[in-house]
């Protein structure tokens, strides 16, 4: 397929990814489109942008595309740390235009928001709280990406050595993703993120991201989630045909809805 191919494809998932330098934006959008690849970049006016020049010019509106999977079209914001008040600014006008234009195909569908756990001390910064105080997305579903979560497995590690001197290296370490799960349910984080005295308009839901680092990396779990706070049925169909890593959720979906159309005759 060629680059002029890409573009003139209609049927579109349109994502707005979120979040701050290194925080693992890029490596997430390989993952989910299978690739190594780095994406092609088009502007607002459909011609394809040179990596040279994106470097020095970062734009909200331009459009990510990977070869692998021009299914899905992607747009990246600068962390707000890099442009503080302007680039938030930019982000709430992006979003607000987008979710009201007429045509559905040029609407943001959903929105990737990446906190990196690697900083386990500014998981949650000034930056998330001012987006999901101020930035009202509408209709548009916010899916929290915490990514780099194996991160907090060498924390967990540590604390169940110390708890228990006798436990093995071995067990340690198999333990210790679950352990990180428990902990991370229960912490400062989600209860910041779902405080209604804090935040004004949360998320729709999150999900933990390990390991994306790895090319065997499971997109599964932000799959699967991304599809369920799709209240658009022709969206939840076009995100799940054209995503590529869960062959578990296009059976899933297939099925519901030809029992839909099975049961439609009987409800009518």
């Amino acid at each position: 397929m060629n680059s002029s191919n890409l573009r003139q494809k209609f049927d579109r998932f349109r994502i707005l990814i979120i979040g701050r330098a290194n925080a693992g934006k890029t490596t997430i959008l390989q993952r989910v489109c299978n690739t190594q690849k780095k994406p092609e970049i088009y502007n607002s006016a459909g011609n394809k942008v040179r990596n040279i020049i994106l470097r020095g010019l970062h734009d909200i509106e331009n459009e990510m595309v990977f070869r692998s999977n021009p299914g899905f079209v992607f747009h990246d914001s600068r962390g707000f740390e890099a442009g503080g008040d302007s680039e938030f600014d930019k982000v709430k006008a992006f979003i607000a235009g987008r979710s009201k234009e007429t045509d559905l195909k040029n609407r943001i569908h959903a929105i990737w928001y990446c906190i990196p756990m690697d900083e386990s001390s500014r998981s949650f910064t000034e930056s998330e709280t001012k987006f999901f105080s101020q930035c009202d997305t509408g209709s548009i579903p916010v899916i929290v990406l915490f990514t780099k979560f194996d991160a907090l497995y060498d924390v967990s590690y540590a604390l169940l050595k110390e708890d228990d001197e006798l436990l093995s290296r071995e067990d340690a370490q198999a333990l210790a993703p679950k352990h990180a799960e428990e902990l991370f349910a229960n912490g400062p984080q989600l209860k910041t993120l779902y405080n209604p005295k804090e935040i004004t308009w949360p998320p729709r839901c999150h999900v933990c991201l390990p390991n994306m680092d790895k090319n065997d990396a499971d997109c599964a779990p932000l799959m699967k989630r991304t599809a369920e706070t799709l209240d658009n049925d022709v969206l939840k169909q076009l995100f799940v045909s054209t995503q590529q890593t869960n062959l578990e959720l296009c059976i899933k979906y297939a099925v519901e809805r030809q029992l839909f159309k099975s049961y439609l005759p009987i409800m009518t």
